[in-house]
């Protein structure tokens, strides 16, 4: 029998202008994506996974210690809080991407995972910072993640979290398929011009190299005052052969919903060998400093 699980990704336009309060921003962006969550389980979804930071802006087009006001505790906050309550209610599994506190002053970009009875499993701590052109200044904001790689066993199946730029890096990717993941989630933040021609061949790629399912989310629209370029939205889930399964809109609110068959897995790693026949004993050079 096969094992097929209904995953949503939701991909959501500020609704409420950058200039607002942080505190009116935030509530605003909750109220929405709860109304979401509603939308995807009424649609027979089984987890969902939300975008980077969604609670806010891309905060990171600009460097204001303003935006230190979003950050809350994993999972004794509000959000996680919230979001527990919404994974019982809708016997749901939910990723919450979260501006983390760990200690006053020590921030993480983070993504909360929560199982179907609204039990907090964990985190994931992106691993990888950027700080370039244009506007993507995210190592004024966060410390690099410091958890490794985790795979949750949630009750639909085994989850990772990769977290926007960590989707570059096909090392950590490797590491979640070593540890078991058969669905890798990535919530992201990015614009049209600098990686959208990479949107639909790495992760495609990591899903071939390691013979998982991946959930792609970008976050839809443009978002003043910075107007770093457009968000192109084109969240999308692939299966282990690379093949997109199914789409979002390039720039409104989406709720992108697809069958997974979980069993696809083990028979594509049974044509395919890749675990089988690597030799980490020759791959020394990859760590090295």
């Amino acid at each position: 029998m096969s094992r097929i699980v209904k995953g949503a990704l939701i991909q959501a336009t500020l609704c409420e202008p950058a200039t607002s309060s942080v505190q009116k921003i935030s509530q605003a962006m909750i109220d929405k994506h709860v109304g979401m969550i509603e939308q995807a389980a009424a649609k027979g979804a089984q987890f969902v996974c939300l975008q980077e930071l969604f609670n806010g802006p891309y905060f990171c087009a600009e460097q204001n210690t303003k935006w230190y006001e979003l950050t809350e505790k994993i999972p004794d906050g509000p959000t996680t809080k919230l979001m527990q309550e919404q994974a019982k209610k809708h016997q749901m599994v939910i990723v919450v991407p979260i501006y983390e506190e760990d200690l006053p002053g020590i921030y993480y970009n983070s993504a909360a995972v929560i199982d179907v009875d609204g039990s907090y499993l964990g985190k994931f701590r992106k691993m990888h910072i950027p700080h370039c052109e244009p506007g993507f200044w995210e190592k004024f904001y966060f410390r690099p993640g410091n958890l490794g790689y985790p795979v949750f066993d949630t009750a639909v199946g085994k989850i990772g979290v990769y977290i926007c730029y960590d989707r570059h890096f096909p090392d950590g990717a490797r590491c979640l398929g070593l540890n078991g993941a058969e669905i890798v989630l990535n919530p992201s933040a990015t614009v049209a011009g600098l990686s959208e021609y990479l949107w639909k061949l790495e992760q495609p790629a990591h899903a071939v190299a390691n013979q998982y399912f991946v959930g792609a989310i970008n976050r839809p629209g443009t978002e003043g005052p910075w107007n770093i370029g457009e968000f192109y939205g084109q969240s999308y889930f692939c299966d282990p052969r690379g093949q997109i399964i199914a789409e979002g809109s390039r720039d409104t609110d989406d709720i992108v919903i697809a069958e997974l068959d979980l069993d696809v897995i083990r028979e594509v790693r049974n044509t395919w060998q890749f675990f089988r026949d690597r030799r980490p004993e020759s791959y020394g050079a990859i760590v090295e400093p």
